[in-house]
C-alpha cells in the first residue's frame, strides 16, 4: 500500500517524504566520514612528527621514559615512543658569561667587579668566564640552573683570591698567578658540586682602580716599572754583548802571555844549554877558554879594539879582529906592525 501511494503521488507531483528523509539520512553519513578521516591523518602525523629526533654534533640530549632519564650522546636521528619518552637537548659548545661588566654594552656593574684587597685598597676587577657541559643528566636534573651556581661559585671564588693579594699584584704582575689560583679553587668547588658543567677558563679581562685619581696614579707606577723592565733587559742586552767580547780578549792576553812564556823558557833553557855547553869547555881548558871570552866580551865592548901581541924577538903581530890578507888591510896591518915595532 505504501509502495502504491508513493507511486500515486509521484504521478500527482506530489514529493515522497519517506524517500527524502532516507536520502538525507544517506547524506548526514557521507558528511561524518570526511572529518574522521582527517583526524585519523592528523593523528598519524602527530605520531610519525614526534616519534623522532635529531642530535646535531654539537648536542648532547637527554632520553626520559617514564621518569628514568638515559644520556644519548650520539649525533643523528633517533626514535622515541610518542608522549611516553620526552627529549631535552643540552649544547654541548664552549659558552660564556662576563662579571663585572656587561658585554653589549661594555660598561661596568660595579656590585660585582669593585672588590677590597689584601692591604685594603679598592679595585675593579672584570672576569670572563668559559664553561661546557660535561654530562647531560646532571646539566637537566642535578640543578635547577648550573650556569647560575657556576656564576655564584666563580664571585665567591673571585672574592676570595682577590682578597688574599695586594693591589699592586692584581693591577699589573700578579694577574696570571690569580687567574691560575681562581680556575683551581673553582674546579674544586664543582667537583663538589657535581653538577654536569665544567669550567674551561676564566680570565682576567681588565682591571684597575675605583678613581681616576688612583688610577691614573697606578697608571704612572706601571709606566714606571714597565720602565724599570726595558732598563734591566737593555742592561742584560748590553752585558750579554760585552761579556763574550771581554771574554776573547781575556783569552787573548792569556794565550799572548803563554807564548811570551813559552818563548822566555825556551830562551832560558837554549841559555842555560850554551852556558852548560861552554862551561864544558871551559873545564877541559880554562885559560883558553876565558881568553876568547876575554876577546868576545872586549870585542863587544870596544868594537874597533885591535889586539896586537909582540913576541920575545920583538916581533909584532894582530890577531884581533882578523884582518884581510889582500888589499890594503895588509899593507896597513905590516905598517902597523913596522911602526910598533919601532915603537
Amino acid at each position: 500500500m505504501k509502495k502504491f501511494n508513493s507511486f500515486r503521488n509521484r504521478q500527482n507531483g506530489f514529493e515522497d517524504l519517506g524517500s527524502g528523509t532516507a536520502e538525507a539520512a544517506k547524506t548526514k553519513k557521507s558528511w561524518w566520514k570526511v572529518p574522521g578521516i582527517i583526524l585519523v591523518i592528523l593523528v598519524i602525523a602527530i605520531f610519525a612528527f614526534n616519534s623522532t629526533y635529531q642530535i646535531r654534533e654539537q648536542e648532547q640530549a637527554v632520553l626520559i621514559t617514564l621518569g628514568q632519564a638515559k644520556a644519548v650522546t650520539d649525533p643523528g636521528l633517533h626514535f622515541k615512543i610518542p608522549f611516553i619518552q620526552q627529549v631535552r637537548k643540552v649544547n654541548t659548545t664552549i659558552q660564556g658569561f662576563s662579571l663585572g661588566y656587561d658585554v653589549d654594552s661594555n660598561s661596568s656593574e660595579t656590585d660585582d667587579s669593585l672588590m677590597i684587597t689584601s692591604d685594603y685598597n679598592f679595585v675593579n676587577v672584570d672576569f670572563f668566564v668559559e664553561y661546557r657541559f660535561s654530562d647531560p643528566v646532571k646539566a637537566v636534573y642535578a640543578s635547577k640552573d648550573p650556569v647560575l651556581i657556576l656564576r655564584n661559585i666563580s664571585q665567591s671564588c673571585i672574592r676570595t683570591v682577590i682578597g688574599s693579594y695586594p693591589v699592586d699584584d692584581v693591577l699589573t704582575t700578579g694577574k696570571n698567578e690569580i687567574q691560575a689560583a681562581i680556575k683551581e679553587m673553582i674546579l674544586e668547588r664543582l667537583s663538589e658540586q657535581d653538577i654536569g658543567i665544567q669550567l674551561v677558563n676564566i680570565t682576567i679581562q681588565d682591571s684597575e682602580p675605583p678613581t681616576s685619581e688612583v688610577m691614573e696614579a697606578f697608571k704612572a707606577v706601571e709606566t714606571a716599572k714597565q720602565g724599570k723592565e726595558t732598563a734591566l733587559n737593555n742592561a742584560n742586552k748590553y752585558r750579554n754583548e760585552q761579556l763574550p767580547l771581554a771574554q776573547a780578549q781575556a783569552d787573548g792576553i792569556i794565550k799572548d802571555a803563554e807564548a811570551q812564556k813559552t818563548e822566555r823558557i825556551n830562551e832560558a833553557t837554549a841559555q842555560v844549554a850554551r852556558f852548560n855547553a861552554m862551561y864544558e869547555e871551559y873545564i877541559k881548558n880554562p885559560a883558553v877558554t876565558k881568553q876568547r871570552m876575554f876577546y868576545e866580551t872586549m870585542e863587544e865592548v870596544l868594537p874597533d879594539l885591535k889586539v896586537v901581541i909582540e913576541s920575545p924577538n920583538g916581533n909584532t903581530q894582530t890577531f884581533y879582529p882578523l884582518e884581510s890578507f889582500t888589499g890594503t888591510t895588509t899593507g896597513s896591518s905590516t905598517e902597523n906592525s913596522t911602526s910598533e915595532t919601532a915603537q
